[in-house]
């Protein structure tokens, strides 16, 4: 019997991974529902070519011009997950969440009710909202997957242990474009370099977050609420060659580390599978990449953002949708051109320690209206800075 699959966010790069893995292997699958908020070019190819009969673009405009589009098709169109229970009757086995952004919280808390495994590849959403995920995820009995290559690392080599048996966990990080590039030879680096991601290809906002590695920052997070650990479990090593994704150090003295190429197709791949056998196609694997893995310790004076770790909250708080925001806000600011690449990590650890956000550290969210309405609030005040 084919595993019925939800794609949220199938017109992003993991949701087209997650797509392409499928349509080549349509004996073993079939899609019963693809999600957008804009592209309704890709979807409705995605659409017809797999027959899917469901689709939901998330912008009401877009909504309505697929929606006059398709009147006479037996494709249905929505706009909003709120009406999921007419598309979907019962439980289906797999959705994947690719919806980036914290906005795709609430998709990603709408479609535990209605998934038995349920595969995230937000991060913004576990970081700022993990404990209402769990929640849900413990309430309507729906087994999770983290799908970062790092994540789900981690979550290979440790489901079958006993966690009082870690001693450390390595995630590792690239070093970006700039990792051979001194501080004075980054003042004026424009963005078409800083994009230039040496062994992933990336969207433009992790693609940045990697240069100054603020995305493994992101990860270490996601990982201490995934995995339930303290934040000194973990610690990030630089790796060029991308090749070893996660290493567990046991306190019963065996190291395992796990390895695959830089394509996202095999956790996805794994994930859809589950215990299931299948024969994933890996042509380009040759033992020499085991040569000179090249591990080392990162800099704190080449990636500053690494103090974050030490000013982490133990508590549920705003302290991770804040950050988010006002990282996202920075990138933003740096892909227009409006700061330089140094000011990212300098404006970012400034505005983190401003007490017009330092008085939030002490409550943290109960649900997803309350992150949407600190998110505004954090966007609000920054529109009034000079930078």
């Amino acid at each position: 019997m084919k595993k019925k699959i939800a794609i949220l966010g199938s017109t992003g790069s993991i949701g087209k991974t997650t797509f392409n893995i499928i349509k080549n292997n349509r004996n073993d699958f079939e899609i019963v529902l693809l999600t957008t908020n804009k592209n309704i070019t890709t979807i409705l190819k995605q659409a017809k070519l797999l027959k899917v009969k469901n689709i939901l673009v998330s912008d009401k405009l877009k909504y309505f011009v697929l929606k006059k589009k398709l009147r006479n098709n037996k494709i249905k169109v929505y706009n909003n997950l709120d009406r999921l229970d007419e598309i979907i009757k019962k439980k289906i086995d797999y959705t994947m969440c690719a919806v980036s952004g914290i906005s795709g919280l609430k998709s990603t808390i709408d479609s535990i009710k209605f998934s038995k495994t349920i595969a995230i590849a937000n991060k913004e959403s576990i970081i700022c909202g993990w404990h209402i995920i769990e929640k849900a995820l413990i309430k309507n009995k729906t087994k999770f997957i983290p799908i970062d290559s790092e994540h789900f690392s981690i979550w290979s080599l440790i489901k079958s242990q006993d966690k009082n048996n870690i001693k450390q966990i390595y995630l590792t990080a690239s070093g970006g474009p700039f990792l051979y590039k001194k501080k004075n030879q980054l003042l004026n680096i424009k963005p078409k370099f800083a994009l230039k991601h040496p062994n992933w290809k990336m969207g433009k906002k992790i693609s940045i977050d990697s240069a100054t590695l603020m995305n493994k920052i992101f990860e270490v997070i996601e990982a201490k609420k995934i995995f339930n650990l303290d934040i000194d479990k973990f610690k990030i090593i630089i790796h060029p060659k991308s090749y070893v994704h996660a290493i567990v150090h046991f306190k019963n003295g065996l190291i395992k580390l796990l390895a695959h190429d830089t394509n996202m197709s095999i956790p996805i791949m794994n994930s859809l599978y589950a215990n299931k056998l299948f024969n994933f196609n890996d042509k380009r694997f040759n033992l020499s990449n085991f040569n000179n893995l090249n591990f080392s310790k990162p800099s704190n004076k080449k990636f500053p953002v690494l103090k974050i770790l030490n000013i982490l909250p133990k508590k549920i708080t705003y302290f991770e949708t804040i950050l988010i925001t006002i990282n996202d806000y920075l990138v933003e600011k740096y892909l227009n051109g409006q700061i330089n690449y140094l000011k990212l990590n300098v404006y970012l650890l400034k505005l983190i320690r401003n007490p017009h956000f330092t008085r939030y550290y002490k409550n943290g969210p109960k649900n997803v209206s309350d992150i949407k309405i600190m998110v505004k609030r954090v966007t609000t005040y920054l529109n009034k800075i000079k930078f």
